[in-house]
């Protein structure tokens, strides 16, 4: 199996934005969120993710497959973290294979910073997933806080990868 990250161009928003519903579908089961009155879920601006520099898109690909997509910013909640994962979707017929991880390093390793995931309190799921993937990526070297006030409810996982080299795990080389 082929896992491969890629930064969209401009024309091609419309992946994401497509792939974006399927991602708000899979959430509203721990959101509780409904349709709308066109039938879709419908998220804010992508824009932002093409236009600005603290943001950054990311399509990935199995066998030359679209698989999901990874959106980052600096719209952070705990002091010291520069980056975070604001959004993280992989297909379903994909998970469980190491998909998700390979992603995520690559994502990681790609942008050297102070990280933040944050995974609400009702993803029980993801944050099994976050805590696997950020302890196997920072050799336990993470923090686990859990937020409850008006920017966020649930754990957020926080580490620095600035000056990491993927010789640390040549898996990611």
């Amino acid at each position: 199996m082929n896992v491969a990250l890629r930064t969209p161009n401009r024309s091609e928003r419309s992946l994401i934005r497509r792939m974006m519903e399927l991602y708000l579908h899979d959430f509203s089961e721990f959101d509780g969120t409904d349709l709308d009155e066109h039938g879709q879920f419908g998220y804010g601006d992508l824009d932002y993710f093409w236009f600005e520099p603290t943001h950054a898109a990311f399509l990935v690909t199995v066998d030359n497959k679209l698989a999901g997509f990874v959106l980052v910013d600096n719209e952070v909640v705990l002091d010291d973290s520069e980056r975070s994962i604001t959004e993280f979707f992989v297909l379903r017929k994909y998970r469980r294979q190491g998909v998700g991880q390979q992603v995520a390093t690559a994502v990681f390793d790609k942008l050297p910073a102070k990280w933040e995931v944050r995974v609400i309190t009702e993803n029980v799921p993801a944050q099994t997933f976050w805590r696997q993937v950020i302890a196997g990526y920072t050799d336990n070297q993470f923090e686990e806080t859990v937020l409850d006030n008006e920017e966020w409810q649930g754990p957020v996982f926080s580490f620095d990868n600035n000056g990491r080299t993927t010789a640390n795990h040549p898996e990611n080389s």
